[in-house]
């Protein structure tokens, strides 16, 4: 089992943690790490290790057997021994990237109350699609809701409930085409705003940032037909910088 550290503090850059396991195609499993796992639409991590006796760079991090998270290597490179301590740290500025654009996403789900049917997180662009018949009829409204609420500057907090908790409010589901994320039995949600002023309650594995506003400005981008009932939105981030 990796621990993913990334769950405590998203905004955790930088750990040492040791090398538990190498995979027959040359990944590393680590005791803990700080590196997301691409999963829900959320790429994995990029960034580096390095060791005593070298250092590689990290191209993105996926599951792997049980609840183990493996290091995929940029390049075919001698790889830090079992046992070895290492100091693991990201591509903040992508995972960053990633971080405002899945909680603009879920901003979207909320100005457009509709089944999502996929998604993908980019570090400037990402999509939504929606189970629904027509466009939306006026997108600089949409667009201008979406900056209210970042605006807003609302908390996105999480929180853990039970399988049965979500099979008696079914409503949290907005994904129609993706179990949400478990562990040991839990589920974890992702709010956003709190008492009266929460707008969002969803169940997420991924990483968000601590307020809306550090989102900064949101643009809608294309809006494609994708079936009869389906329609992908594409959210832009304004401010790369």
């Amino acid at each position: 089992m990796t621990r993913m550290l990334f769950r405590a503090d998203a905004y955790l850059r930088e750990s040492e943690a040791e090398v538990v396991a190498h995979t027959p195609e040359g990944g590393i499993v680590l005791d803990a790490t700080v590196f997301y796992p691409t999963g829900g639409g959320q790429p994995g991590d990029s960034g580096t290790l390095s060791w005593g006796g070298g250092a590689l760079s990290i191209a993105t991090a996926i599951k792997g057997e049980g609840d183990a998270i493996v290091l995929v290597p940029a390049e075919p490179r001698a790889l830090p021994p079992v046992g070895a301590r290492v100091e693991q740290a990201l591509d903040w500025d992508r995972r960053f990237a990633h971080m405002r654009m899945h909680t603009a996403l879920h901003l979207l789900s909320v100005a457009l109350p509709f089944g999502v049917t996929g998604g993908a997180v980019g570090a400037g662009r990402g999509r939504l699609d929606f189970d629904m018949e027509q466009a939306p009829e006026d997108r600089e409204a949409l667009e201008a809701a979406l900056n209210d609420h970042v605006a807003a500057d609302l908390r996105v907090s999480e929180e853990w409930i039970t399988q049965a908790d979500l099979e008696a409010n079914p409503g949290m589901v907005k994904t129609l085409s993706v179990q949400p994320p478990r562990g040991a039995g839990r589920i974890r949600l992702v709010r956003i705003g709190d008492g009266d002023a929460m707008i969002d309650l969803q169940p997420c594995g991924g990483t968000h940032v601590a307020r809306t506003g550090e989102i900064g400005a949101l643009r809608i981008g294309k809006v494609e037909k994708k079936g009869r009932m389906n329609r992908r939105v594409y959210l832009h981030l304004e401010n790369m910088g």
